[in-house]
């Protein structure tokens, strides 16, 4: 379980001793399993979700122009989503506390996923060094995965667009 790894990587910023800081899971293997606090207060595993599709997507930072768009398009066809048997998960660095202002905002009528040591998103390998204006760092890659009822991942979508992710979502649901 991820907890333990957690703990671990609370402090870091750079995960280059990690062997799979940067490298998706593979399709066709099981998503890894994870235990993240969600927005409503709860606590959310990815087992949990058994039976049901996944639609697992890591953003950088709440309340930002592209996050924004990306999570109100999800917004505007969660029922196309529903219906379709899938579950839509966000997840970001941010806190929970974060995450409630954002979902309440915009009324997203889904789970986010409060990964503040971002254990998880070097997990999946969407924690990696970016640069802007000169400057590096590290975040997240904007990208999502979809699990399939058994848990298993069927499809990695990396670098995804905020406007045109959706749309990759439904074809792969």
């Amino acid at each position: 379980m991820l907890q333990a790894e957690s703990r671990i990587y609370q402090n870091r910023e750079n995960p280059t001793d990690m062997k799979e800081a940067g490298t998706y899971p593979a399709e066709g293997q099981p998503a890894p399993d994870f235990e993240l606090a969600a927005d409503d207060g709860s606590t959310v595993k990815l087992s949990d979700f058994r039976g049901r599709k996944v639609v697992l997507y890591f953003y950088p930072k709440d309340d930002t122009p592209g996050c924004t768009t990306q999570a109100c398009e999800l917004r505007d066809r969660s029922k196309e989503i529903e219906t379709r048997g899938a579950v839509v998960l966000g997840v970001s660095p941010d806190s929970v506390k974060s995450h409630q202002k954002f979902k309440e905002k915009y009324a997203l009528p889904f789970r986010l996923l409060a990964d503040t040591d971002h254990a998880v998103a070097e997990r999946y390998g969407v924690w990696k060094e970016k640069s802007m204006y000169g400057r590096k760092y590290w975040g997240v890659e904007r990208s999502s995965f979809i699990i399939d009822e058994n848990g298993v991942l069927t499809k990695v979508l990396p670098k995804v667009q905020p406007a045109e992710h959706v749309d990759r979502v439904l074809k792969q649901i």
